[in-house]
């Protein structure tokens, strides 16, 4: 490459970082990847036009350092790996779409190096944002194929409840579950896999998404004479519904779906607020038949969701979360 020319690029470069220096002050985060953006294109301009290899990144690397030793983002391995997302992105898009540019650097990089279709990274960007997903959890969804999983349920939605309501019910439940974590063996009973949901709620809630505000295990409702026994009960904080979910250690049995729809019609006449969206169902079973549970479902009029889910390999004790806190609940039930 042309010395000459390469000083008086490396000058033009260092003039940009100065620049977002001065506006990271205001959204660092965005500013980050706008600079990030131009210095992918320039790096790729410069090697189709220049002729430079991949060699020159280790000498800009070692001048952006010496020029901005409080920045740590300017390793040669930085570099290469700004040069690839670029190219990833500027085969569709004039900028980086918004859901990734608005996730942190680390998060942009595990996409692109796990993922190579850009409409499921662009996807798992959105999950993100929407569960409060850590980078490690985004990481163990990507490699559990939640793309494939999120939406596809089986369910009733789309003729017991209205628009965008049943969408976003939809969205909300997958298939399978992993339920990995409980480290429980394949034969195990469904009152022992729904203690063991119980004493590891965390991961639970992990699992079925950010959202959910656990209520109650084996929640005790009231019919006639009889008392009846829900396995468990939780409030959709996004939803503003309740959601009773039935555990079933086997494969699905048409009976399941009419039973429920008999406890969501209790919930909704004892528990269920005058501003509360309808109540959902979910059964989740070790397998189904579709056919069997479009039959079950056709003529029911609670909105009901079926599942299956898998116990598998443990999941990491060191598994972080972001759960809402007890005052995110609070503010988003005063909300509306």
């Amino acid at each position: 490459m042309s010395r000459d020319g390469y000083k008086e690029w490396l000058l033009e470069i260092k003039n940009k970082v100065r620049q977002a220096q001065l506006k990271a002050a205001a959204n660092f985060n965005t500013t980050l990847i706008e600079l990030y953006w131009e210095l992918g294109k320039e790096i790729v301009q410069r090697q189709m036009e220049a002729k430079w290899g991949d060699n020159f990144l280790e000498q800009l690397a070692i001048d952006l350092k010496r020029s901005f030793p409080e920045i740590n983002g300017f390793s040669r391995r930085n570099l290469y790996t700004i040069r690839q997302w670029y190219l990833f992105f500027s085969k569709e898009f004039e900028f980086v779409p918004q859901p990734v540019a608005q996730l942190p650097w680390s998060y942009q990089r595990l996409l692109i190096s796990k993922i190579k279709d850009l409409k499921i990274a662009i996807q798992y960007a959105k999950a993100t944002q929407r569960n409060g997903w850590s980078r490690d959890q985004l990481e163990i969804n990507i490699k559990g194929n939640y793309h494939l999983r999120q939406g596809k349920a089986d369910h009733n939605f789309a003729f017991t409840l209205p628009k965008p309501q049943s969408d976003l019910a939809a969205e909300s439940i997958k298939d399978p579950y992993h339920f990995d974590f409980l480290g429980l063996e394949e034969n195990a009973q469904e009152r022992e896999i729904e203690l063991a949901l119980t004493q590891k709620i965390t991961h639970f809630m992990l699992e079925l998404g950010k959202g959910f505000a656990f209520v109650g295990r084996q929640y005790k409702i009231e019919i006639s004479e009889s008392d009846y026994f829900l396995d468990l009960l939780f409030y959709h904080l996004h939803l503003r519904c309740f959601v009773v979910i039935e555990l079933k250690a086997g494969k699905f049995q048409p009976e399941y779906a009419g039973k429920l729809n008999f406890y969501l019609s209790a919930v909704d006449s004892q528990l269920k607020h005058p501003t509360d969206s309808p109540s959902i169902g979910m059964i989740l079973c070790r397998m189904k038949d579709k056919i069997e549970v479009e039959y079950a479902l056709r003529d029911l009029n609670k909105p009901i969701g079926i599942s299956s889910f898998e116990l598998s390999e443990i999941i990491p004790d060191n598994l972080k979360t972001q759960l809402p806190t007890i005052e995110e609940m609070e503010r988003e039930l005063m909300d509306e």
